[in-house]
């Protein structure tokens, strides 16, 4: 077997096994004695989705969504900061690596570079020009 077969029938599996242990989670939530689920006989789609429930609901879910955010917004801002930090950390650290690949880069992709130049130029020549007679135009105010 090659890898690719290999892949597709552990997906396989992997997507059969993921069925079995929800229909097994649906089986005991329906046998439980827990009164939340007692009368459990399914959902009425046609009552849930009509269009007064439908924007009921939604508004609902949005509240809950918002709550939830407005809960969770400290944590939120300091995992920002912390991945702000560690970006910046890691970029510090491997900036000389950065620097080796880029000019390594530049020399393999020369000409193609080139030309992409080239080419980029022509397209917006006339955007260019005028950037750089208003910028002549500032420096000499």
């Amino acid at each position: 077997m090659n890898l690719e077969k290999l892949k597709k029938l552990r997906e396989e599996n992997f997507l059969k096994h993921k069925k079995k242990k929800k229909a097994y989670y649906l089986k005991s939530k329906l046998k439980s004695n827990d009164t939340k689920y007692k009368d459990f006989k399914g959902i009425d789609y046609s009552i849930e989705l009509n269009e007064e429930n439908f924007l009921k609901n939604m508004k609902l879910i949005a509240k809950k969504q918002r709550t939830h955010i407005d809960d969770r917004k400290d944590q939120i801002i300091i995992k920002i900061e912390d991945y702000k930090k560690k970006k910046k950390e890691y970029y510090k650290e491997h900036k000389e690596e950065r620097l080796e690949y880029d000019k390594a880069y530049r020399e393999r992709k020369k000409e193609e570079l080139k030309a992409y130049r080239k080419e980029y130029y022509q397209r917006n020549k006339k955007k260019i020009l005028e950037r750089q007679k208003e910028k002549r135009k500032l420096n000499k105010e």
